[in-house]
């Protein structure tokens, strides 16, 4: 399990250098929520924290892991830095709602949609704090356009885990 959270880990940073930059937002459009997401509904609530962390430590000690081939402890503070943190809670929950072997869609995409909202509530916040936006405002740039988007990840991440969990479940098995 180490080295699939360690795969995700370089997944996620994968995921980061395809950023595209909004003009009118601080936050860009990346595939890293796909690969956090992805992590809780196939290594488990344990080992996807897991991934995340070695990520999010990648980073925080300056490997340009982050989006658009960036890093530093500084990311943390600045407007992004409440969706990285909310990676940790996200992952943690999607792992524990669908990071199981016989869960079906329904159950991931659940698991999958509240991850999502703790990293939007958890952005928003900080981006918020960070910019200094009214409420909608911050909602408008930091969270709307990129409703429709995380809508496809989730539904691309549901047939990647559907593939992709009886391998990792058949390596996970003790017996």
């Amino acid at each position: 399990m180490m080295v699939y959270a360690s795969l995700f880990a370089a997944l996620t940073v994968v995921g980061a250098y395809i950023a595209i930059p909004f003009p009118f937002s601080p936050v860009p459009i990346v595939l890293q929520n796909l690969f956090v997401l992805l992590a809780g509904l196939l290594l488990g609530k344990k080992w996807g924290t897991a991934s995340v962390a070695i990520y999010l430590l990648a980073g925080a000690a300056g490997l340009p892991v982050f989006a658009g081939g960036t890093g530093g402890i500084g990311h943390f503070a600045g407007p992004t830095g409440g969706y990285l943190l909310g990676f940790i809670p996200a992952v943690f929950v999607v792992g524990a709602l669908g990071g199981r072997k016989n869960n079906g869609a329904l159950i991931d995409a659940l698991a999958m949609t509240a991850g999502s909202l703790i990293i939007y509530a958890t952005g928003i916040f900080w981006l918020q704090l960070h910019t200094g936006f009214s409420l909608s405002k911050t909602i408008m740039v930091g969270m709307a356009p990129f409703i429709p988007g995380d809508v496809l990840k989730i539904t691309a991440a549901l047939f990647i885990a559907k593939k992709l969990r009886p391998v990792i479940h058949l390596h996970n098995d003790p017996s």
